[in-house]
């Protein structure tokens, strides 16, 4: 019987696992997600990598060598977290380049301090390029106000970027438009443009969990749980809006690859929803849809694939202008997510930071 999760594929939506942790790395159960599953790449967060460290003994000796006094905390961290990239890496460099450069990706995020400064972002981005030094790295860079134009630049470099933290659809087309102008730049550089790669991560749960209760208030109980479904639909249609006219033709004939949308925080956070609803309700072509373990394992036991992304498109409208009638600001709602999102990464970052420190000093 054909596996759930690679089903997914044949819908022209590739699944990336938002996991990683050495030790699932090298007993061979993330080699099996790719032979068995069909996952086409990884994605990692301060929160991802924090529970990793903190719950596992293997990064100990790391710790020890790399404290040696010369290093700061957030470069003893990123010392441990570019060796689990590097190693997720080489695991998918067969499929990135059967690919053609399209998947294969792990993705690496700058430091949640730096969300909101620009410039130091784009330096970061840089230098975590270089040191993982490898091709299908995706430096993960938020997409804030500042954080534009670090995109934007680190693009102009020819580096790839998955752009996190996504909420709202108006920030969304200028991250979209600033991946555009970074390949302009690149290529009146003299640069070829073909393989870079980058992707644009809509978060989608804690949308619902915050609007959700506001429904209720305003009698509109019947549309919870479909809002971020609803933005998710309405981004794939700016996506496919501005990833075709002119000025794009111009790039594609230069081999540029689309930004692709990514469906992120995919996990069902309210437990009377089925636990594979968002991934289920947004399977199509040209997308992402990075995915916790213990949802990837409900989806290959219970879950259905079908192509749904654009099903329902008027309905998605509809869900949108009702509550814009009612009152319920989702601009505003959207800035809010993107502010929790980044105390979000802060704090775990924090308390990473705070255990190394701990580990070092038994040394």
């Amino acid at each position: 019987m054909e596996n759930n999760v690679k089903k997914i594929h044949s819908f022209g939506q590739s699944i990336w696992l938002d996991f990683i942790d050495r030790g699932f790395i090298g007993d061979g159960r993330l080699k099996s997600l790719i032979d068995n599953d069909g996952v086409r790449g990884v994605t990692s967060n301060p929160a991802i990598f924090e529970k990793a460290i903190s719950s596992s003994d293997m990064y100990d000796g790391d710790i020890a060598e790399l404290s040696d006094g010369s290093r700061t905390n957030e470069e003893i961290f990123f010392g441990l977290a570019i060796k689990d990239i590097q190693a997720a890496c080489d695991l998918f460099k067969d499929l990135y380049v059967e690919s053609n450069k399209v998947d294969g990706y792990v993705s690496l995020e700058v430091s949640p301090f730096l969300a909101l400064k620009g410039e130091e972002t784009f330096e970061q981005a840089k230098l975590l390029w270089k040191q993982v030094d490898r091709e299908n790295v995706m430096i993960k860079i938020p997409g804030t106000q500042p954080g534009l134009d670090a995109i934007r630049k680190s693009i102009a470099q020819g580096i790839n970027i998955n752009v996190t933290l996504l909420f709202g659809l108006p920030r969304y087309e200028e991250v979209a438009l600033a991946y555009i102008a970074g390949l302009e730049d690149h290529l009146a550089a003299g640069h070829e443009i073909a393989h870079i790669s980058s992707v644009a991560s809509f978060f989608l749960s804690r949308i619902d969990v915050l609007v959700d209760p506001l429904l209720d208030e305003k009698g509109l109980g019947d549309l919870k749980g479909e809002i971020a479904i609803a933005s998710a639909k309405k981004a794939y249609e700016i996506y496919k809006r501005i990833f075709s006219g002119e000025r794009w033709e111009k790039l594609a004939a230069k081999g540029a690859q689309p930004q692709r949308l990514l469906w992120a925080s995919t996990s069902s956070k309210n437990p009377a929803f089925k636990d594979t609803k968002y991934v289920e309700a947004l399977i199509g072509p040209d997308t992402v849809d990075t995915v916790p373990l213990e949802t990837i394992e409900a989806f290959r036991d219970h879950g259905v694939a079908a192509n749904t992304l654009e099903e329902g498109l008027d309905k998605a409208t509809e869900a949108l202008d009702k509550i814009a009638a009612a009152g319920i600001d989702i601009h505003a709602l959207t800035q809010q997510l993107e502010d929790e999102g980044i105390e979000k990464f802060n704090a775990p970052f924090d308390k990473l930071l705070k255990a190394i420190e701990a580990q070092a000093s038994k040394v």
